[in-house]
């Protein structure tokens, strides 16, 4: 594929979802068409199926979109270095999450209603298990002698996290992106991640 045509492509698939957003933020997911999307988006429907195979493969591929704007911040490299976690770090990234999740706050919504609430709950825990299994196993964590399992430590903080984002987006709170951030820290910083043999740079 020429570069011309890549960018093509990139550009059409971003109408799509432009198009995907604001008719989810109008009708709601149940509401929409193919149709709808395409006159929104000012393609004919065989570009819209050029691109994705239906509007549930369309979701899920704006859903993976959403985790890889969570993911990009668990970089263990930056953010744990011999055991000492950088919070400064981890504040400027969550900010920069929960802004990113302001900006298209429907969409999220849309994502964390019913059952995607709970996709997205087990797809971050999954990820998370992948970035932080190999030190959290070289921690050997231990609570007054109780082994605690690392997906017990990977359940609890996706819960904290998906928690208090629901909270945020549902409620009508005007509490800013750095605010939050720095409430989940707090939240699971003070004696959690202590209690995990990881030390905390203030």
């Amino acid at each position: 594929m020429s570069k011309k045509t890549d960018l093509r492509v990139m550009r059409t698939r971003k109408m799509i979802i432009e198009a995907f957003f604001h008719l989810v933020e109008e009708k709601g997911y149940d509401g929409i068409t193919i149709q709808d999307i395409a006159d929104e988006a000012m393609i004919n429907r065989a570009t819209f199926y050029a691109h994705f195979k239906d509007k549930q493969d369309l979701y899920e591929q704006i859903f993976d979109f959403a985790i890889n704007a969570f993911t990009s911040v668990i970089d263990t490299e930056q953010i744990i270095v011999s055991n000492r976690i950088k919070v400064k770090q981890i504040e400027f990234l969550l900010t920069n999450i929960y802004i990113n999740i302001q900006k298209n706050k429907n969409f999220f919504l849309t994502i964390m209603d019913g059952s995607s609430n709970e996709l997205l709950r087990k797809k971050l825990a999954d990820i998370i298990y992948e970035k932080y299994a190999d030190i959290f196993s070289k921690l050997k964590i231990t609570e007054n002698d109780i082994e605690v399992p690392i997906d017990f430590i990977i359940e609890y903080m996706t819960s904290i996290f998906i928690g208090t984002l629901h909270w945020w987006i549902t409620s009508d709170t005007d509490m800013s992106p750095n605010h939050l951030a720095r409430l989940v820290i707090k939240l699971v910083g003070n004696g959690h991640l202590t209690v995990l043999g990881l030390e905390i740079d203030k």
